[in-house]
């Protein structure tokens, strides 16, 4: 029995600590407060605010009750294993085994507690100086990261595309949707660099390309992204439908310009003019929203006009030659099988970036 207390006692200590990252008591505390607002029939006068507060009720539940279940049902097992009834150890024994099981399941909420993580994205693909090879490159970073979408149940949808005038893509916008989208490709921001033989140059000598994946994470207008309209220049020129095709003659593509910062949003791909809009408007909050970020600035109208951090940051180096070697400059973590992350494995980087922001976010 005393191996059962020690197994029980480290699951509490485990416990213990998750559920204080995660600052679970405060959590808690906001539920029972928000259950007695939702209780009170007042609060339909204003249907948004209460459709707001009741979406924050089941998102904290949610959360929250797999936990406090979970620490129920530790707290039972340790009263049943002070009965001293050794009959009963078998049975404690699978218990335990079972609440360790669990416990590990749900410690990977840790990995996603940034303001943003549970939000869907937006991932923009951006080739580097270097015309063809650069293009190339930012086409096959296209393919890998649609190809890590359909493996792992996120679902893509293409905002914009450019492609290469020989091959390859200039840029590319998607959104994507799935549970964690946001907090499972902020690991992929930053300047991606490969090196490799060339298979433009006649000499075929080794050339090095870069390209710029940008994670943003969609905010939707009720969020915590608040934009003044007067600090907004909205355009509408012509669209050209899917594929570059000049399909749709009507004035319904949208661009928008945030002047304090110069950022600009343009989408096309949309059916109306409101929904372009609407969707430029979320990559636009997006956008601020990491540049808040990267600047450290206490609100967006703090923030300053520039690049911000777009090129500054190398974070993986893709080399096919002279030897085979993917590998993350900030985990340090590497692959050598190049084929297989360039189709699309990346869970490995992602996953060792998570584990290493634990408690940073």
């Amino acid at each position: 029995m005393h191996e059962l207390e020690k197994k029980i006692s480290e699951l509490k200590t485990d416990l213990t600590s998750s559920w204080n990252k995660l600052d679970l008591d405060t959590k808690i505390a906001n539920i029972t407060s928000l259950e007695q607002e939702v209780a009170e029939p007042e609060i339909w006068i204003n249907p948004d605010n209460a459709r707001q507060k009741n979406e924050e009720l089941a998102h904290l539940s949610d959360e929250a009750e797999p936990w406090i279940l979970l620490k129920t049902q530790l707290n039972d097992i340790d009263e049943l294993l002070s009965l001293g009834d050794d009959d009963l150890a078998p049975e404690i024994e699978v218990q335990i085994s079972a609440i360790a099981n669990t416990l590990s399941g749900l410690k990977k909420a840790l990995r996603f507690t940034g303001e943003y993580d549970r939000s869907n994205a937006i991932i923009r693909i951006t080739a580097g100086v270097g015309g063809t090879e650069a293009m190339d490159w930012a086409g096959i970073l296209e393919r890998m990261y649609l190809r890590f979408f359909e493996k792992n149940n996120f679902k893509a949808s293409c905002l914009e595309r450019t492609a290469g005038e020989e091959a390859g893509i200039k840029t590319a916008v998607y959104e994507v949707i799935g549970n964690n989208a946001y907090g499972a490709l902020k690991s992929e921001h930053g300047v991606h660099r490969l090196v490799r033989l060339s298979p433009f140059n006649a000499d075929n000598l080794r050339q090095t390309s870069f390209a710029l994946i940008e994670i943003l994470p969609i905010i939707k207008a009720d969020d915590s992204v608040k934009i003044d309209e007067k600090d907004l220049r909205i355009d509408v020129y012509h669209s050209g439908g899917h594929g570059g095709q000049s399909v749709n003659t009507t004035n319904s593509a949208v661009r928008i310009t945030h002047l304090p910062t110069n950022t600009v949003v343009a989408i096309q791909n949309e059916r109306s003019q409101l929904q372009n809009k609407e969707k430029a408007m979320e990559i636009l909050r997006g956008k601020l929203a990491q540049m808040k970020q990267e600047q450290h600035a206490e609100s967006i109208d703090k923030l300053r006009a520039g690049e911000s951090a777009k090129w500054g940051q190398q974070i993986r180096n893709y080399v096919l030659q002279p030897y085979k070697l993917v590998k993350d400059t900030r985990t340090k973590y590497e692959e050598t099988d190049t084929d297989a992350v360039l189709d699309g494995k990346i869970n490995g980087f992602i996953d060792a970036y998570l584990e290493s922001t634990i408690g940073k976010a």
